[in-house]
């Protein structure tokens, strides 16, 4: 330092303003080559002190929202360490404060006479005695960065001079204090995003769940150099904290331990979503020792922040004791960083997990299943099978993926379309084929196709269940009855004539119950007789046989007789018939007997399912060359899924009317219509009733002409 720096300010004229000058220009010169915001402090006090002659002095360093971030505080030839929090007491109660919120310097020529003095410990006036003090705020371009402050143990000592000289200094060392202010911001910027970087590298090269979980807290434990860091997730079903993984814990039994949201420091953090640094553990309203003696660490001071995914908090992040004693400035925006980083990483591992979970359980199911199953590209070669399709076709399974699914059963294409296009609708489609296995052996199945995505893939899935056993249930089904009533056939005509004889030998004048209990018998021979006929002529239509007996017939009289025919069950449950036929109704063409019994089966079946005291309607209309007929009821309905499956034989749906029958009535209604050309459906949805309609052909004009 040259002599002219460390002499005092001069006491007049020009010879003042000549050394002042001087002065100012070394001080610049000192510090324009030095960028550590400490380094300057220190230079800016020592400076100051010698030039002026106090004993001790001080400089704080506030950021742009007035928060102290660095200091220099020398007092009897020694460095001082002041906490942030000291810091913040000195510009709220201290002189600095004062010249802060005026951001004009200040001259105390006693301190001991001066309200805006705040006594320090190394300054006590019973030890020292009252002094001079002076303060100036260090401003560049109206921009206030921070406070120096000059103390001499002399009363007096200073002078306006000294004061408008503190303020040179002051002006002079703004700058370079804010440089190196800047800069130590900048470095600590770059350190922090070097440390995020290597952060983001390291933690996101896995999406093993528990590698991640190490990966963290190795980052962290490097990044702020602490004795243990430990990672909670929350678990929403319980809304608890849990340790998922630590390091530095004195127990061993730390992982999977459980506290409450808002429980400690960790839960509040969990629970307000903010993160912080507790310097001094003990003395913090939040700390909770029941969780500190659970974990059995002695925990000093603490960083924690919470960890992230899209915004929402899932888990915690605890650094604990600082191996240097205290956290750095940026500890917190670190750890904050690696906080958002490991969100996501957890989240995307707990989801890679998991998918690698339902992968393994669809493999499980895929090759577990009872069924052969298929899976094709959509061209329909077979890319993969599970056991049961290797067992069931005898070919293994690199054999059957070189394979077309064409090569092993019949498709049927009316249904899924000659290109597989009907699959595009995401519906599953079911038919019947056979099973062409290896050396020629078939066997019946059941198909069940649909479109699925793999790894965002169009794929066609292949269900084939073997139905050989219902097939020869089926079979010897149809026999046994078939047998059956080819055999009632013969004894219930005898019943019918007998009945018959009976009726005409009984007197009108007898007893008329005699002649209630014989109509009833009648009637029930008759039902027996339609099922009977019923039953004959489904196997007979399904073996492929034509409808012999084609007339023309008026379906007036037709509905008229079926209605009669129904009547009893009707009238049993009070219930009432109304006829809606459209207009003169043309002749139609069909076996009658077949048709009434159609007609009849759908009013039965419509009085079955309907409440008591309730309406049916029958209905008919000429449509083009054919004749549509209805019948209406007001029963539960039936749900859309169902509406092609009651056709089928044997099939009835659960309700609550605990309706009696075999499921033949609605099967042999199909076939009989479709047998004479024409069509059957119902229209019906839960809660509405039902709407069963069928055409059959109407006689042509030419026709009724010859």
């Amino acid at each position: 330092m040259e002599e002219a720096a460390l002499k005092t300010i001069p006491q007049k004229g020009n010879e003042t303003a000549q050394a002042s000058l001087e002065l100012l220009y070394h001080i610049s010169r000192e510090l324009a080559t030095v960028l550590d915001l400490r380094t300057v402090l220190e230079r800016v006090v020592y400076l100051s002190m010698q030039t002026t002659g106090a004993i001790s002095g001080s400089i704080i360093v506030m950021d742009d929202s007035g928060r102290p971030v660095e200091s220099a505080i020398i007092a009897g030839g020694e460095v001082h360490e002041q906490t942030t929090q000291r810091l913040q007491v000195t510009l709220e109660k201290g002189l600095a404060g004062w010249v802060v919120r005026n951001r004009q310097a200040a001259l105390i020529p006693d301190t001991s006479q001066d309200e805006r003095w705040m006594l320090q410990q190394y300054d006590l006036v019973e030890k020292t005695g009252p002094k001079s003090a002076v303060s100036a705020p260090l401003l560049v371009h109206d921009r206030l960065i921070g406070v120096m402050t000059l103390v001499h143990p002399q009363a007096g000592f200073f002078t306006p001079d000294h004061l408008a000289l503190g303020q040179a200094i002051a002006d002079q060392a703004g700058i370079a204090v804010l440089n190196a202010r800047l800069y130590q911001e900048s470095q600590r910027q770059a350190r922090v995003m070097t440390a995020l970087a290597e952060s983001a590298g390291t933690i996101t090269g896995s999406l093993n769940l528990e590698d991640v979980l190490d990966r963290i807290l190795e980052q962290i434990s490097q990044a702020l150099s602490v004795e243990a860091v430990s990672l909670a997730l929350i678990d929403p079903e319980q809304g608890e904290l849990v340790v998922k993984a630590a390091t530095g814990w004195a127990r061993q039994d730390f992982i999977n331990l459980r506290f409450r949201t808002g429980q400690g420091i960790a839960g509040w953090v969990g629970r307000e979503g903010r993160g912080l640094v507790v310097p001094e553990v003990k003395s913090d309203p939040r700390h909770d020792a029941e969780t500190e003696q659970r974990t059995g660490l002695d925990t000093r001071a603490i960083a924690c922040a919470p960890l992230r995914y899209r915004g929402q908090v899932i888990g915690v992040l605890e650094a604990i004791n600082p191996t240097n004693g205290r956290f750095d400035p940026d500890a917190l925006l670190v750890l904050t960083g690696i906080g958002s980083l490991a969100g996501t990483a957890v989240r995307h591992a707990q989801l890679f997990e998991r998918l690698q979970a339902a992968h393994q359980s669809y493999r499980e199911l895929f090759d577990d299943s009872i069924d052969p199953i298929l899976i094709s590209d959509c061209d329909g070669k077979i890319v993969e099978a599970n056991r049961q399709a290797v067992l069931a076709s005898s070919y293994d399974k690199e054999t059957l993926c070189t394979m077309t699914i064409h090569q092993l059963h019949a498709i049927d294409q009316e249904q899924v379309g000659e290109g597989f296009e009907e699959l595009s609708s995401m519906k599953t489609f079911s038919y019947e084929s056979r099973l062409r296995a290896r050396l020629g052996r078939e066997l019946p199945i059941q198909v069940y196709v649909r479109q699925i995505g793999i790894e965002g893939i169009t794929h066609i899935q292949w269900i084939l269940r073997d139905i050989t056993e219902r097939k020869n249930l089926d079979t010897m089904r149809d026999d046994l009855i078939s047998m059956i009533y080819h055999d009632l056939r013969s004894p219930l005509a005898n019943v019918v004539s007998s009945l018959d004889v009976l009726d005409s030998m009984l007197p009108g004048e007898e007893d008329p119950t005699l002649h209630s209990v014989l109509t009833i018998a009648q009637r029930s021979t008759e039902r027996i007789q339609r099922l009977t006929n019923s039953l004959l002529d489904i196997n007979r239509l399904e073996a492929g046989q034509s409808i012999a007996s084609m007339q023309p017939a008026d379906p007036t009289l037709l509905i008229a007789e079926a209605v009669e025919l129904a009547m009893p069950s009707i009238e049993n449950k009070g219930q009432r018939i109304e006829k809606d036929l459209r207009g003169e109704l043309p002749l139609v063409n069909i076996d009658a007997e077949m048709i009434r019994r159609v007609i009849t089966n759908l009013l039965e079946n419509a009085s079955k399912y309907t409440p008591q005291e309730s309406q049916i309607r029958i209905g008919a209309q000429p449509a083009g060359d054919w004749l549509q007929v209805w019948v209406i009821d007001n029963g539960p309905g039936i749900p859309a899924s169902e509406h092609e499956r009651i056709f089928d034989k044997f099939t009835r749906l659960n309700s609550r009317e605990k309706a009696k029958g075999l499921g033949l009535g609605l099967a042999y209604c199909r076939i009989a219509v479709q047998g004479h050309g024409g069509k059957i459906w119902v229209e019906s949805e839960p809660g509405a009733g039902s709407k069963f309609s069928f055409t059959i052909p109407v006689i042509k004009d030419e026709l009724l002409q010859t």
